[in-house]
């Protein structure tokens, strides 16, 4: 069984982002195998109670608590703790994180009741870090205003991309899951003209056509967001992109949120974006947007977390 978590699933129209980090000097194995249970439990159920909600728990899991909790070595090649990445004016932050949990559903009841079943096991042992209840803006855009994830791949290609495969067999069917929590500057984004946005996202607001090449900037988000290897050949990730935000305390922003086969492809994303082509040129878009997160987890197959439920560690 290689099965895989429901990382390559589209956005919802409501998302809770929840990052726990564990308590120093406590047995945390049997809480984590209660949830590796919990995980397997809500899919399943909600899958029958609601067949059309298109409702998932996802669960990553950080570099130390992989250790911690004594999971299959050698570890997944690319997981490791994530260092900040710091360019000439902005930096992507590093922040830590033990477990991350994805939680998507149509109604936020959904969402609201699977971090609640979370909590219950988790509460004893770790400290909750972040929970962003993220939801669908119009028909899928930032609060920026422009749509979000368009060069996401799609059909079969968001497996290809998202889902590790024979090149590390032992992690068969995971996923790198990279998260940044995004505030917006909307006084000085708001104060720019429409054109001016445009040249900063590399896109056409209205349409989302992309701009020609003749007039997209190369410091352009869709300019410097986009990867390619060694050959020209394009490389992408899956991106579950959320807008969140408390408008009456002025904080709105955006939690990124990327499933990739490799780190190394979200990584340069970051390095072009946040250093820039060539250093110093960096993403525009960072003028107006600063994370204040960033953390590196890997989602497992569910046959790894099978094997750590409690009732099969138990027989």
């Amino acid at each position: 069984m290689q099965e895989s978590q429901n990382v390559t699933d589209y956005p919802n129209t409501n998302t809770i982002f929840s990052v726990w980090k564990f308590k120093a000097n406590i047995e945390i194995k049997p809480a984590f195998e209660n949830l590796c249970a919990l995980v397997a439990n809500l899919n399943h159920s909600y899958a029958v109670r609601i067949p059309d909600g298109r409702i998932s728990c996802v669960m990553g899991i950080g570099h130390d608590a992989w250790i911690q909790l004594s999971l299959p070595t050698p570890l997944p090649k690319e997981l490791k703790t994530f260092e900040a990445i710091t360019g000439s004016k902005h930096t992507a932050v590093a922040t830590p994180g033990d477990l991350h949990f994805h939680l998507r559903g149509t109604d936020m009841s959904v969402c609201f009741d699977m971090l609640t079943a979370i909590t219950e096991i988790l509460y004893p042992v770790a400290d909750a870090l972040e929970e962003i209840h993220g939801f669908r803006y119009w028909d899928g855009r930032s609060i920026l205003g422009f749509v979000d994830g368009t060069e996401n791949p799609i059909g079969d290609q968001r497996e290809l991309f998202a889902i590790v495969g024979d090149e590390d067999a032992a992690f068969k069917g995971g996923s790198y899951l990279f998260v940044q929590k995004y505030l917006h500057n909307m006084q000085d984004w708001t104060k720019l003209p429409v054109e001016a946005q445009e040249k900063v996202i590399g896109r056409h607001k209205t349409s989302d056509i992309e701009l020609p090449d003749a007039i997209k900037p190369d410091n352009s988000h869709s300019a410097l967001a986009a990867i390619e290897d060694e050959k020209g050949n394009e490389l992408k990730i899956v991106r579950d992109n959320m807008p969140f935000g408390n408008p009456s305390k002025n904080e709105v922003g955006t939690y990124f949120i990327a499933y990739a086969n490799t780190f190394s492809t979200t990584h340069k994303m970051l390095e072009r974006m946040f250093i820039g082509v060539p250093s110093g040129n960096y993403d525009r878009i960072l003028d107006f947007s600063t994370a204040h997160t960033g953390s590196l987890f890997f989602a497992p197959s569910l046959r790894i977390l099978k094997a750590y439920t409690a009732d099969s560690t138990s027989d």
